[in-house]
Order: structure tokens, then C-alpha cells, then sequence
């Protein structure tokens, strides 16, 4: 049933002649033939669907909230019978609540949060090919759509985009002697030590405590070479490249004092974010909103790509929202035809421009390309096609991210073998991998 939905919808509403073709069928007594074919996808009027999305703002003035409400206002305006309930939650909280409206038994027809492949293994979710028109999905940026794949089938839809470069403080460098930003380590550890020397309290933030951890892992094991798998997938945290990279970092940054007063196990993203908004940091990798941060601080700073060990450029990290439907409550043509409004360029900007993230469809990332509005943004999207993305493929994903988060900053510690640390949670990636 799923090929011929998707052959004969025009993805313009639900009042498209669908409602009375449905009237008919139930006045005949026919709908019990339907009823093996999908019929609960096609329930015409008076349908609400309940999406589950999470918050990228940072207080009530700029809650998504109001994205959504927005977005939701103009679709059910052009959609009669269409009705969608929206509840945002932080990024705390999101995820935990999505798993417990599951466990209820009473999941919402649309979640957005930051990983969908447990719930697509279990059988709960569409696929992305019986929801979107094909124009919307094919216009997904290739490399992100086949990260909402699990065993070569789509059913995470991306929803937001970022990726991460160095920021540097100009002043700071300056006042170093420092004239351009590091492309390699041997020039970063350098330009950490010369920081240093001149009094700035934190070279370089190393934020390896449990907020986002998994990130700046990533992007480390990147620039040196490896990273959490290898290239058909199986995790490699040990890798020879790997024990280099954490080695070298104890060695040449942490234990000679260039990450700052703070440990980088107890050092957040945000609080390393807002150190150097504040001007008290010299370097760190940061995604697009440290740019307004900083702007908003008056702190003059630069940008570039993260060194590599070798001082060649190596893959950066990309990090990918997604989208996800449920099954259970059916309403496939509707949500389908709900996310194909909400995938429209002018939607898709909008909210990428209301929180500094990237769009995920090739028609916007070129408009926002072409602007000059978004002129802060082009060493973002410049990373983006060759982005390596986080392997949310991969069910065990979310147990490795966690425990990445707990146990990675260990493995700089004063007296700590940083290559026992990955072999550890290589350990645990095995294990979860075959759960």
C-alpha cells in the first residue's frame, strides 16, 4: 500500500478530494478493505498530530516554541482538518521524554531530537520514502541523509545541521606575537605556549567534561586521522591513531597547563563557550552560535579549520538533528504531507537563521551561500560536504556517546595512560554493538 500512497498523493493538503473519495468508501462499507492496506494513514478531517521537538533557544524570547507555533499557524491555515500539537522540551529532557511517552505506549506521530536508530530497530518508525514527497527528499544533502539510515533504509530525516572550526581570540593572539591561526598541532601547542606566556588564563579549552564530551573527542580524533570507527563502520576507539591523538594531547597541552584552571573532565561546552565570550580564552573548537556569543561581547575573534597532526586539513566534525515519525497512532499522509511544508526552503532558513545552524537541503544551503546576510556562516558551510557525522546509524551509538561522556576526560589526567581509557571504552563499544 505504502508505493501507491506515495504514487498518488499531490502533497498539497488533505482537502484535495481525498476527504469525499473516503466518504464514499465508508458509506459502500468498504473501509474494512482498507483496514489491511493502511486505512488509518488517510483518516481525512479532524486528524491532530503531536510532534515532540526540542528547544535551540537560549531563554523565552527565542524558545523554538515560537518557531513552531509560527510554522504550525501557516500549515494549518492552508491545511483544513489538519491540527498539530507542539511540545518543546530542552535538550535535558528531550530525549528522556520521547522514550517515556514510548514506554506509555502513547508515542507522538512527529519527534525532533538527537538520535532515532533505536526506535527505527524496533520497528516504530516510517520510513522516510512512505512519508516525503520525493522533490523534498531528494533535495536532503546527500551525507546527511544516508546518516538517518539504518541497514541501507532512511528513517531519520535531518533536521538541522552544524559543524565545528577553530575559533581564535584576535586580541589575544595579538598580544602574543601570534599572527595567524595554527594548521597544525605542533603550531597550536606552540601558540598555546605563547598564549600562555602572555598571561591569558586559558590557551586552549579542552571541554572534555560530561555535557558534550562525544564532540570534541570526535573532532580531535579526526584531525588526527581515525575517529570513532573505521571505514565500514566498526568502532576503532583504540586505534594506533586514536592513542596518539589523546597522548599527544596530555603531553603537549594538558599536562603543560594550556587548557585553563579548570580540568578538562569538569570543563563543559557551554562554560568553555562562554569563557571565551568573555575573552579568557585563547582557542577552541566552537559551532556557529559562538559566533553571536561572542559578537554580543564585543570579542573580536577569527576563525579556521581544525589543524591537522601532519598540518594538512582532515575531515571536521558535523553534527545532525533529526526527524522522526511513529507508526503507531498511523496518520502517514498526513505527517508526510505536514513535513514537506515543514521542509520548504523559506521554513528551513528561517529557523537555521533563528539559531545560527545550517540548512539540511541542497536548495537552501545555497541560498544561504549566496547571501550576504549569512556571510559569518561560510566557513561553517564550507566544512559541511565533507563533514564526518557522528554514527547515530548505529543503535549502540547512544550507549558509546554515553559512555564517551563519562569516562573520555579521564584519559588526561595527571598519572593516566590515555591509551588504557580508549581500550576500555573500546570494550564497551564491542559489547554494545552486539546487544
Amino acid at each position: 500500500m505504502g508505493q501507491r500512497q506515495r504514487q498518488r498523493r499531490t502533497k498539497t493538503g488533505v482537502g484535495n478530494g481525498g476527504t469525499a473519495a473516503l466518504a464514499a468508501l465508508s458509506a459502500l462499507g468498504l473501509m474494512a478493505t482498507l483496514a489491511g492496506c493502511g486505512a488509518s494513514e488517510t483518516s481525512g478531517p479532524g486528524v491532530t498530530l503531536k510532534l515532540v521537538a526540542a528547544d535551540y533557544g537560549d531563554s523565552e524570547a527565542n524558545s523554538s516554541q515560537k518557531y513552531w507555533d509560527a510554522v504550525v499557524k501557516a500549515y494549518e491555515k492552508k491545511t483544513p482538518g489538519v491540527d498539530v500539537d507542539v511540545s518543546v522540551y530542552s535538550w535535558n529532557d528531550v530525549d528522556r521524554r520521547i522514550k517515556e511517552m514510548v514506554a506509555a505506549g502513547d508515542p507522538p506521530d512527529l519527534a525532533q531530537a538527537g538520535t532515532y536508530a533505536d526506535y527505527a530497530s524496533a520497528g516504530r518508525l516510517y520510513e522516510v520514502d512512505d512519508l516525503l514527497s520525493i522533490p523534498v527528499q531528494a533535495g536532503f544533502l546527500p551525507q546527511l541523509a544516508d546518516s538517518g539510515k539504518v541497514r541501507r533504509v532512511a528513517y531519520g530525516m535531518p533536521f538541522a545541521a552544524s559543524t565545528r572550526v577553530l575559533f581564535y581570540n584576535k586580541k589575544l593572539f595579538a598580544e602574543a606575537g601570534i599572527d595567524s591561526a595554527p594548521r597544525s598541532w605542533s603550531e597550536l601547542a606552540a601558540d598555546a605556549q605563547a598564549l600562555d606566556e602572555a598571561g591569558v588564563e586559558t590557551p586552549y579549552a579542552l571541554p572534555l567534561g560530561p555535557e558534550e564530551a562525544q564532540a570534541e573527542t570526535m573532532q580531535w580524533l579526526l584531525s588526527g586521522g581515525a575517529g570513532y570507527t573505521d571505514d565500514v563502520g566498526t568502532y576503532r576507539l583504540d586505534s594506533d591513531e586514536n592513542v596518539r591523538t589523546f597522548t599527544w594531547l596530555k603531553n603537549k597541552l594538558v599536562d603543560k597547563g594550556l587548557t585553563g584552571p579548570t580540568a578538562p573532565a569538569e570543563l563543559n561546552r557551554a562554560d568553555a563557550f562562554t569563557a571565551f565570550a568573555r575573552g579568557e580564552v585563547g582557542m577552541l573548537n566552537g559551532h556557529p552560535s559562538l559566533m553571536r556569543m561572542a559578537a554580543d561581547q564585543g570579542v573580536e575573534y577569527g576563525t579556521a579549520a581544525m589543524p591537522g597532526y601532519d598540518g594538512r586539513e582532515h575531515a571536521t566534525m558535523g553534527v545532525t538533528d533529526w526527524m522522526m515519525a511513529f507508526k503507531q497512532n498511523g496518520h502517514g499522509e498526513e505527517i508526510g504531507d505536514f513535513l514537506d511544508f515543514v521542509y520548504s526552503d523559506e521554513n528551513v532558513l528561517d529557523f537555521s537563521r533563528e539559531y545560527d545552524l545550517l540548512p539540511v537541503t541542497a536548495s537552501a544551503s545555497e541560498e544561504m551561500a549566496a547571501s550576504s546576510r549569512d556571510a559569518g556562516l561560510a566557513p561553517f558551510l564550507d566544512e559541511l560536504p565533507s563533514a564526518a557525522l557522528y554514527p547515530v546509524g548505529k543503535t549502540s551509538w547512544a550507549d558509546v556517546s554515553a559512555a564517551v561522556k563519562e569516562q573520555i576526560g579521564r584519559a588526561v589526567r595527571p598519572g593516566a595512560k590515555p591509551g588504557v581509557v580508549l581500550e576500555q571504552l573500546q570494550q564497551t563499544a564491542t559489547v554494545a554493538d552486539r546487544e
